[in-house]
């Protein structure tokens, strides 16, 4: 079992990306608000080359949506593969990250 990990900045994408991974076989998952780091730092604390690193590293959009869910290693590749065509391609600038967490054990899960 992974662990999946969807940080989606392009959020006019979020209901076609669930509708899309409840197709490919993902039951269930959490989706959590989250900002960036960069966000979250305050102004008076930054130093100047922070400051200026702001203005190239930063995020126009003011939030973002995590979403996590374990699938089966078999599952693995059809999901990222369906992250990445629900999104657009994920590697485009904006849209997002996705990564996989080995996963050793998970209790409380509803049986199929």
């Amino acid at each position: 079992m992974q662990v999946i990990v969807v940080v989606l900045n392009k959020l006019d994408c979020l209901d076609d990306l669930l509708a899309n991974l409840k197709r490919a076989g993902v039951r269930g998952g959490t989706i959590i608000e989250s900002t960036g780091m960069i966000k979250s730092i305050d102004d008076s604390d930054e130093s100047y080359l922070l400051g200026s690193l702001r203005l190239f590293l930063e995020n126009p959009r003011p939030e973002s949506k995590t979403i996590f869910f374990i699938v089966d290693d078999g599952q693995v590749d059809l999901v990222r593969k369906t992250v990445d065509d629900s999104v657009g391609g994920i590697d485009n600038p904006n849209t997002g990250i996705v990564f996989g967490l080995p996963l050793t054990f998970a209790d409380g899960l509803m049986k199929k």
